[in-house]
């Protein structure tokens, strides 16, 4: 079985390439490496191809699934450089017409920052009420996607990503995780810096499982449908400084300053039921385990790390 992942030298994408090759697929990836690396995937066997997700329409060989995530992957980017709306979407109807002529399935990566604006939990039901260009430029994906899927039968899921951690995130830099920047700072005795009061809230969710919900959204066999990926549990920043602080030992405390954003993102929290029950899928890994995990990584390689 063939597959694609677009964004697969990035930091979830790499992840994701790394369980496809352990269970044998034939994997191609395709990343124009605006924040992935090489060295993520140098150890796996596969085919990279450096270029924008819209070159998948040169491909000739048969492939069974495209898994995209490469997709510039924060507001601030998009707060920037409006510009890359337009590119996001470019690339993603080249994607689509790929699917529509080949028949393949298609895993599309979105974002639980969509649901900014409603209560938590946040269910796949709710209202979406865009409120940056990032998220407009994801929730027209998933518009055109299920447009593509109503007119030419195409078959796509969709998956809303909270908010995602793990190794690998030293090549975003400072568009890395919460968690991951957190434990830099700590372990270089420098106080993290942290938006407001700390009291904001996110749902944080290791890596490997993430990898699991894209792999199980692949075996399943829908035309169309939308699923949260998140632990179900959220924890405030100020929690999360806590943890980190006891799990390396040391007493770092946060430097608190102004909150300078406009539709800041204050509270995170996924409803879980329906990608249990249809998805198949619940998180394992807590967040102080998933800590545990990613520290003796982050410990090895903080020498090389510079703060954002």
């Amino acid at each position: 079985m063939r597959v694609v992942v677009t964004g697969g030298a990035g930091f979830i994408g790499s992840h994701l390439v790394e369980e496809l090759c352990e269970k044998g697929y034939d994997v191609i990836v395709i990343d124009n490496f605006h924040s992935g690396n090489i060295k993520n995937i140098e150890n796996f066997d596969v085919r990279v191809i450096e270029a924008d997700a819209g070159k998948i329409l040169e491909l000739k060989e048969k492939i069974d699934c495209i898994f995209h995530l490469g997709i510039y992957s924060s507001s601030p980017m998009y707060k920037k450089d409006r510009s890359l709306v337009y590119k996001a979407l470019t690339d993603f109807i080249k994607i689509m017409e790929f699917v529509k002529e080949t028949g393949c399935k298609l895993i599309l990566t979105s974002s639980s920052s969509l649901y900014n604006g409603n209560e938590t939990p946040w269910k796949e039901d709710m209202v979406i009420k865009p409120l940056d260009f990032y998220t407009e430029a994801r929730y027209a994906m998933e518009r055109i996607a299920k447009v593509y899927n109503l007119l030419y039968n195409t078959k796509t899921i969709i998956l809303r990503l909270f908010s995602v951690y793990g190794t690998r995130e030293e090549y975003k830099k400072g568009f890395a995780n919460l968690v991951s920047q957190f434990i830099w700072y700590v372990l270089k005795d420098t106080p993290p810096i942290i938006y407001g009061d700390g009291s904001q809230s996110r749902d944080f969710i290791y890596v490997k499982d993430v990898v699991q919900a894209y792999i199980k959204a692949m075996e399943l066999e829908l035309d169309y449908d939308v699923f949260n990926v998140g632990f179900g549990k959220s924890y405030s920043l100020n929690e999360l400084i806590l943890l980190i602080n006891k799990l390396t030992g040391k007493n770092i405390e946060a430097k608190y300053v102004e909150n300078p954003i406009k539709n800041y993102v204050y509270h995170t929290l996924a409803d879980t039921t329906k990608a249990k029950k249809i998805l198949k899928f619940k998180a394992k890994v807590e967040l102080k385990e998933g800590i545990k995990k990613i520290l003796p990584y982050y410990e090895s390689i903080i020498d090389q790390i510079e703060l954002p």
